[in-house]
Parts: structure tokens; C-alpha cells; sequence
């Protein structure tokens, strides 16, 4: 069996597989929203509330935003998950 680019004894080796890779992935992301957040002073806004025109709202708003979702869906998956044979146990 011949080894193509990527792939070793039988088992095929994908972009993301490589941790540094990864890394790369994660500070390009830190990247662009370090450097989003900084371009939140360099434009004006047109709010409809006051606290919109607090440096940075945008971002801290969507992180607790996004951390509350992912709380709600913690305490969803207590209150809506069913048993594994939940469906099979008439038959």
C-alpha cells in the first residue's frame, strides 16, 4: 500500500488533526475579536439606550448572552432527557 500525502498505515490524517494547527485556528479567532473589540471607538453609534455607547458593550453582552444559552440548555437537558429505551419500551 502506497502513503499518500497525509495518510499513514491505513488511517487518513485531516488538516485540524495537527494540535498546532488548532492553535493556529484559535489565535487567528482571539485575533480578530481582540482587534473587533478595539475598532468599537473608532465609529459612532446611533443607540436607542444609553449603555450602548459603552465601550465594548457589544462584546460583553454577546459573551454573557452566549454563557446564559449554554446554562439554559444545561438545566433544558435535566428537565427534557428521557431514558435510552424510552421509545422502545411499549414494544
Amino acid at each position: 500500500m502506497s502513503e499518500h500525502q497525509g495518510q499513514t498505515s491505513g488511517t487518513r490524517k485531516y488538516w485540524l488533526d495537527d494540535p498546532e494547527n488548532v492553535k493556529k485556528i484559535v489565535r487567528a479567532l482571539i485575533a480578530i475579536c481582540v482587534l473587533l473589540f478595539i475598532a468599537d471607538g473608532f465609529y459612532e453609534k446611533h443607540s436607542h439606550f444609553g449603555i450602548e455607547n459603552l465601550f465594548g458593550f457589544y462584546a460583553f453582552y454577546g459573551f454573557i448572552m452566549c454563557v446564559g444559552l449554554v446554562l439554559a440548555a444545561k438545566v433544558m437537558r435535566v428537565l427534557l432527557m428521557r431514558d435510552e429505551d424510552y421509545y422502545d419500551r411499549d414494544r
